[in-house]
């Protein structure tokens, strides 16, 4: 027997969708084997079939599943020590130069089982889960060493597999340079491509390839070398672009047709320019600003008025901005880069599933799609990022298939 669902007495419904309206005021939606098969105003919903189960949301607000495009989820350890190091007035590059930064987790998740990776990982998950998140991207980059890029990757598939979520895993083998090739770069550039890559793809263990260009990682020229390698092998470019100098990786993942660019605190006119003529998605990352104490963040207005796709994530990482919580880094968002409630759901549901390639199936409430949805104790969409740092998820269903309730 075919499974039906109706969610009725929705009280306001953002489909996120541009063949539709912003908000269906008194909504009603038909979940159908997992799918949304109908969704609209009240007054216009087709006939209950006898197969259905009816439910009344009582006037809560409906979402899309929202998607964290960006994330390093898969870690050992704590860096929390670092925090106080910022507080006291020490940047980033001065912690990553001590030894600290990157390289402190690296030690860490060398020493850790795959086991341990993958049972931390999935406490992280289900905390992302708790504030509505459905799909969500894992980077490696803490291992860099073959064994332990793939251990980190491997952890992420596991999850994957264990977990309702939809996850995208990504290969960021240059992430810096590990301390024992730093005499020699470009034996390590040769590991990544010559032996990482290769076994990453054989193994379907990622589906992309990310490079942070940064002074003290990546150059413009030792990026392009692994991207484009990471193309031969199938694993499409992602890019850590212009974060804390402008060093020209928004162009770089244009020319390149990576999914996304990420950061992009210093991007120039001519960065933003690229990334929208080569149709590459912008993914903010103001958590990270926040916690660094940056004061700049990605010039999200001038992003959008040049026709870019905006996704925002939380770049959940154990350094520089460890919280699941992305509703608050919504938040930041509006408050720091002035952008509309409306424009940050956007960019949290929509944007996030076009930087993983899936916004044929994840991100909107169109009939088609995914049911993937989030109810919210909430009067409409301004309130979950006005009312600040707490969850307002009542419930989080997959797939049709509710995987979270804030009652249970």
């Amino acid at each position: 027997m075919v499974q039906r669902t109706r969610l009725e007495d929705i009280g306001r419904l953002y489909p996120v969708h541009p063949n539709h309206e912003s908000v269906i005021e008194d909504a009603t939606l038909v979940i159908e084997e997992g799918n949304i098969a109908w969704v609209g105003p009240a007054r216009e919903a087709p006939a209950p079939t006898p197969e259905e189960t009816c439910r009344s949301l009582n006037g809560a607000i409906v979402t899309p599943g929202w998607v964290d495009s960006h994330t390093h989820l898969i870690w050992a350890g704590s860096r929390q020590h670092e925090f106080r190091q910022r507080l006291e007035g020490k940047t980033y590059l001065d912690i990553a130069k001590a030894g600290g930064g990157i390289m402190s987790t690296v030690r860490e998740v060398r020493k850790a089982s795959l086991e341990q990776l993958v049972e931390d990982g999935r406490k992280r998950l289900h905390r992302l889960l708790s504030f509505g998140v459905t799909a969500v991207e894992i980077k490696s980059g803490y291992g860099l060493s073959t064994d332990a890029e793939v251990k980190m990757l491997e952890a992420a598939k596991a999850l994957g597999d264990s977990s309702p979520h939809t996850v995208a895993t990504t290969f960021l083998g240059a992430h810096t340079v590990p301390t024992e090739h730093k005499a020699q770069r470009e034996t390590y550039l040769d590991l990544i491509c010559e032996e990482m890559i290769p076994l990453v793809a054989e193994r379907g263990l990622a589906e992309a390839c990310d490079v942070f260009v940064e002074e003290g990682a990546f150059s413009l020229e030792e990026a392009r070398r692994v991207l484009e390698t990471g193309k031969r092998f199938g694993l499409k470019p992602r890019v850590h672009a212009d974060q804390l100098s402008p060093m020209g990786g928004a162009q770089l993942a244009a020319s390149l047709g990576a999914a996304s660019a990420d950061h992009l605190e210093d991007i120039d006119e001519e960065g933003i320019q690229a990334l929208a003529d080569a149709g590459v998605v912008a993914c903010m990352i103001p958590g990270s600003t926040f916690c660094l104490q940056q004061g700049k963040y990605a010039p999200a207005r001038a992003l959008l008025d040049a026709g870019v796709t905006l996704a925002i994530a939380t770049d959940l990482n154990p350094g520089t901005t460890c919280s699941e919580n992305l509703a608050l880094i919504g938040s930041i968002a509006a408050t720091q880069m002035r952008l509309t409630p409306l424009e940050v759901l956007h960019a949290l549901t929509r944007g996030g599933a076009c930087s993983l390639g899936r916004d044929d199936r994840l991100g909107s409430l169109a009939p088609g799609y995914q049911a993937d949805l989030v109810v919210f104790d909430a009067p409409d969409i301004d309130y979950i990022f006005y009312h600040y740092g707490i969850s307002h998820v009542s419930e989080v269903l997959i797939q049709g298939v509710c995987h979270y309730s804030a009652s249970s």
